[in-house]
């Protein structure tokens, strides 16, 4: 996705939040204020609706590092931002979530996609998969995760059915949005993405190959 505006530059949220990015990734020293990357989110998310952006669901899919995020419910209120955000640690905590299209998934429903949420604390980790369903006319991703697998030291010390298990996993196309979890994209770009979540918090990843 190109950003720009109608002089051809950057808009500032989009430069903000490729600085953003940039320095988490590393690829910079300095990073940008929490305050502002808060504030160029909230800009992010005004623009695609006003100009009533859509993304594919090939742009989304791939490997992403969670790099920033918000309070609940954070909004502009008369010029004034209501919410906090911040950074996540680089180092000993990392989060990723993951989005593919299995060809069996395409065949069935061009919007039929999987997820995994995966989270690392020092050599523990916690992983969450099961199936997705992309609204591309609405940038909106339902999902619900119906495994997990715990691992210590890249050992897998417990695989199996996480809440409601895999004998629910076919009814999930037949739920309304209403009834699940999930991101409403408002900035798809090659090397990050930004979405509103169903509790209403803010997050930025980062494309993590």
């Amino acid at each position: 996705m190109t950003v720009e505006s109608t002089s051809g530059t950057l808009p500032a949220f989009a430069a903000t939040l490729t600085e953003a990015a940039s320095a988490f990734r590393g690829s910079t020293q300095v990073r940008p204020k929490a305050a502002d990357v808060v504030s160029a989110l909230l800009e992010a998310e005004k623009a695609a609706k006003q100009q009533k952006l859509t993304y594919p669901l090939g742009s989304l899919l791939g490997n992403w590092r969670l790099c920033f995020v918000t309070t609940a419910k954070v909004k502009e209120q008369s010029g004034i931002v209501r919410g906090r955000g911040w950074y996540l640690p680089k180092i000993f905590i990392k989060a990723h979530i993951s989005f593919s299209q299995p060809v069996e998934m395409s065949g069935e429903n061009p919007g039929a996609a999987a997820i995994g949420n995966q989270l690392e604390v020092g050599a523990f980790t916690l992983k969450l998969t099961g199936p997705a369903l992309y609204l591309g006319k609405k940038n909106i991703l339902a999902f619900d995760f119906y495994q997990m697998q715990l691992s210590l030291f890249n050992r897998a010390i417990y695989s199996g059915n996480f809440r409601k298990g895999q004998g629910q996993e076919k009814d999930f196309y037949q739920q309304s949005i209403g009834e699940l979890a999930f991101f409403s994209f408002f900035i798809v770009a090659e090397d990050f993405i930004a979405a509103r979540g169903r509790g209403g918090g803010l997050a930025l990843w980062i494309r993590d190959n």
